[in-house]
């Protein structure tokens, strides 16, 4: 699978920007490296740069992503608030009655 490298950034509106990268070294050629991810979980990740000034790598799909620590902040507050919202299904597995 050919993977592309995005880091997403904030403009000067407010929105998101998002630059895709063909490849690792067109990346590292943009962003300073300082080091090299050797313990992620997903193992597609290892071995991949960690940029000075990004929040990364992370796996997305066919991309590899990079974000800003405000982009970051932002998504992840947007996930937590989400992904909080109890749904029917958690709902239902939820008690009814505590004892």
């Amino acid at each position: 699978m050919k993977r592309t490298f995005r880091v997403i950034t904030r403009a000067s509106d407010g929105s998101f920007l998002m630059n895709d990268f063909v490849s690792e070294d067109t990346l590292v050629s943009e962003f300073e490296q300082i080091g090299m991810d050797d313990c992620h979980t997903d193992l597609t990740i290892r071995g991949l740069p960690v940029l000075q000034g990004l929040v990364g790598p992370m796996a997305d799909g066919k991309h590899v992503r990079y974000e800003t620590p405000e982009v970051f902040e932002e998504l992840t507050k947007e996930w937590a608030t989400s992904s909080s919202r109890p749904t029917k299904e958690n709902d239902a597995l939820e008690p009814t009655q505590t004892h």
